[in-house]
């Protein structure tokens, strides 16, 4: 049985097109990975990666012999065109990160986009990622986030993207530098506010690590040690934290209102009052079951 049989039982016509698998690898612990994202990487014709030899390891482990060559983004805007041909050509590629899903944060948009645009499939093969995982594990209201990737390195700038965040009522992931992490905090303490925030540092490996607290506790931990590692910031919406109701109207005759007004139920009319108030419903219900007490 060929590589091409095996990926796609239904046949592979001669001279037809090929697909391009975008492959989700482990973060750290190189168990983290799907059974389909290695039966991909073994049946490919090539793997494309950032680093030839980072990759090289996840392979050797499972003792996949798949040709690999680069693809980063210093080469990509030719290395692009040049993979797209072969894709044309019936070659079977899988895109593949240092860690973690491709794009998110890495190379491979402009692969893809190309792709797109002369109708090669495009298959995601589902795995790992560090801001998704550090969201199930953050312990913060997470029925909305926002992802931002990494906040430009020059204080300017990161003032700047900060302050077009500051009326967000969801969860904020960053990506974040440990060289950077400090100074980033203090932004954020410095434009945002003393919110709660988690940092989880180097999920999935030995030395996994989750701080939470305010932003001025966490800053005052970290500047008595060094930081190093792959980190994930998330900062709480503002009203996280806040456990007593605004003075005024309260939560219920709230909700009450907007049930009778709108006929909603009471899980649907909490969700407009959450809004309306600027907070996660979560933190509404929390307010609400306050006022019983």
């Amino acid at each position: 049985m060929t590589k091409r049989e095996l990926i796609d039982p239904l046949g592979y016509p001669e001279g037809g097109c090929g697909k391009l698998f975008v492959v989700g690898t482990p973060i750290g612990n190189l168990e983290d990975i799907t059974l389909r994202a290695l039966r991909v990487l073994k049946d490919v014709d090539l793997i494309v990666c950032e680093d030839t030899r980072r990759t090289q390891k996840l392979l050797q482990h499972y003792t996949i012999r798949t040709r690999c060559e680069s693809y980063h983004e210093h080469n990509e805007m030719t290395r692009a065109p040049e993979l797209v041909v072969q894709l044309g050509e019936g070659t079977r590629i899988a895109l593949v990160a240092d860690a973690g899903m491709p794009v998110i944060s890495d190379p491979g948009y402009r692969l893809i986009h190309l792709a797109i645009r002369h109708k090669i499939p495009v298959i995601p093969v589902p795995g790992a990622s560090a801001f998704v995982a550090a969201l199930a594990a953050a312990g913060l209201p997470v029925e909305q986030f926002r992802f931002l990737g990494f906040l430009p390195s020059k204080k300017g700038l990161r003032h700047k993207a900060l302050e077009d965040t500051k009326n967000a009522t969801k969860t904020l992931v960053f990506y974040e530098a440990p060289h950077r992490l400090l100074n980033m905090l203090a932004d954020v303490l410095a434009v945002l506010g003393d919110r709660e925030v988690v940092i989880a540092r180097e999920v999935t490996k030995v030395h996994e690590e989750f701080l939470r607290g305010k932003v001025s506790e966490i800053l005052e931990q970290l500047r008595k040690r060094t930081v190093k590692g792959e980190i994930t910031v998330l900062v709480a919406a503002p009203s996280v934290g806040v456990e007593t109701p605004p003075a005024g109207k309260s939560i219920r005759e709230e909700l009450n209102q907007v049930m009778t007004e709108q006929g909603l139920d009471e899980r649907a009319a909490l969700k407009v009052v959450a809004r309306a108030r600027g907070i996660s419903r979560s933190a509404a219900y929390r307010q609400l079951q306050l006022e019983k007490n």
